[in-house]
């Protein structure tokens, strides 16, 4: 077994020097700064495939979008080519790729102040002439970005190769797939690749007449959106929910108004992070008309607040309840929502409490204790009777100022738990409304 070892080494030693010599001669009257054509009128076609193989990052504020591509490009050189069996057989060499001519094919909608193209990796040469150029490339392109269903927006994006200089009568670029190779994708942690369609274009820009190919390929991401979910939408959705329960807070705890403007402070914080993130545009994003609607429902909760609180503490110098809002509000909306005052249904003790009930008075005190008048004692002095019966009255005027504020109170109560459920109605039916737009 000795022997073998021997053998390969010379032999790897006899195709390195038919290599070099072939390298040698290839080289001895090339030139890498002309299209390597035999007619100058003739077009060279330059096969173009481009593998996506990660997407670094989606900048949506300044629209740019960051990726790792691998760019193949394949051409036949009519100054390479030799006859394999004056080489020993060998049909492919790897060389510099700054020794031959290249084609320079650009991304069009390059978004970096670097201009520099791929590296310069080596070219495979087969002894036919066909060059292979495979090298990897980091793209900062532009892209228009449409942020109107964020976070459950899709976006297309891009990129755009041709020849800066040549036009489609002297470098003709023909795509090598349909479409972008995504075999070798690494998964994005926020966006997801679902494809990458090629098209070839030609066109006649303003300034020359000659046709100028190019390669588009268009990326089509959709966002992952569980992040945006649970951490933007889940917290303004259960926010939200917090706005009607200002008006089931009793108005004598003095948080009615605090608790709306602590709501919406915290929707306003929301709303900044996610306009930090966003792009300044006209379309608002979908995430952001949500936050908006809230925000204009805590406002109008929070204003509705202070009125029925201004109900609420009417007191005695107020004027009486309106007989409709007795009707409409009082006897019929509180039995509807269910709003009960502690001894309400308890019957007066005195005929003039029940003649004072049965003109609207809701509220009721405790037992009557002057309900005979001095003209009807008999055998007590007349002044007496009059200090007596001036008690009684001034005890009167106190209960019926006191069942005018009962009822105001009440008013405030029913309007309260009106507004609690019309909130929640309209939260939940925005709500519906806001997610049922996602695409």
């Amino acid at each position: 077994m000795a022997p073998f070892p021997h053998f390969l080494k010379v032999a790897h030693s006899a195709e390195g020097r038919y290599a070099q010599k072939l390298l040698n001669d290839l080289m001895e009257n090339y030139s890498n700064a002309l299209r390597p054509v035999e007619d100058t009128d003739s077009a060279l076609n330059v096969t173009l495939q481009i593998t996506l193989s990660q997407i670094k990052d989606m900048d949506e504020r300044n629209q740019v979008l960051i990726a790792y591509l691998w760019i193949r490009q394949t051409w036949h050189d009519a100054y390479l080519k030799w006859n394999k069996d004056d080489y020993d057989g060998l049909d492919v060499i790897h060389i510099p790729s700054n020794l031959v001519w290249r084609p320079d094919l650009v991304l069009y909608n390059k978004a970096d102040d670097d201009f520099s193209g791929p590296m310069d990796t080596n070219v495979r040469l087969r002894y036919n002439g066909e060059i292979t150029w495979d090298a990897p490339a980091i793209t900062k392109s532009s892209c228009v970005v449409d942020v109107s269903y964020f976070p459950f927006d899709s976006q297309k994006c891009n990129l755009t190769f041709g020849s800066w200089t040549y036009n489609g009568n002297q470098v003709d670029i023909i795509m090598g797939m349909d479409s972008g190779d995504l075999s070798d994708f690494v998964e994005n942690v926020e966006w997801e690749c679902s494809e990458m369609p090629a098209t070839k274009n030609v066109i006649t820009y303003g300034c020359c007449s000659d046709p100028y190919p190019d390669i588009t390929y268009t990326v089509v991401l959709q966002r992952r959106s569980s992040f945006y979910i649970f951490n933007l939408l889940l917290p303004c959705f259960l926010i939200s929910f917090l706005a009607p329960l200002g008006f089931y807070l009793p108005a004598d705890s003095g948080e009615k108004v605090s608790l709306g403007v602590t709501i919406l402070l915290a929707l306003t914080v929301f709303q900044l992070m996610v306009a930090e993130s966003m792009p300044p545009s006209e379309s608002v994003p979908l995430i952001g008309k949500y936050y908006i609607a809230t925000m204009t429902m805590v406002t109008a909760s929070t204003a509705l607040t202070i009125f029925i609180m201004n109900i609420h503490f009417c007191g005695a110098e107020a004027k009486p309840v309106p007989h409709w809002a007795k009707v409409l509000i009082i006897d019929y909306m509180s039995k509807i929502f269910f709003v009960y005052e502690v001894g309400e249904n308890c019957l007066p003790c005195c005929p003039e409490d029940r003649k004072l009930s049965s003109q609207g008075s809701t509220a009721t005190f405790g037992p009557c204790v002057f309900c005979s008048h001095g003209s009807g004692i008999t055998g007590v002095d007349s002044k007496l009777a009059r200090n007596v019966e001036y008690i009684a009255n001034c005890f009167r005027e106190q209960r019926a100022t006191c069942a005018k504020g009962a009822e105001w109170k009440k008013i405030a109560k029913v309007m309260d738990r009106i507004f609690m459920w019309i909130f929640f109605i309209m939260v939940f039916l925005m709500s519906i409304l806001i997610i049922g737009k996602a695409p």
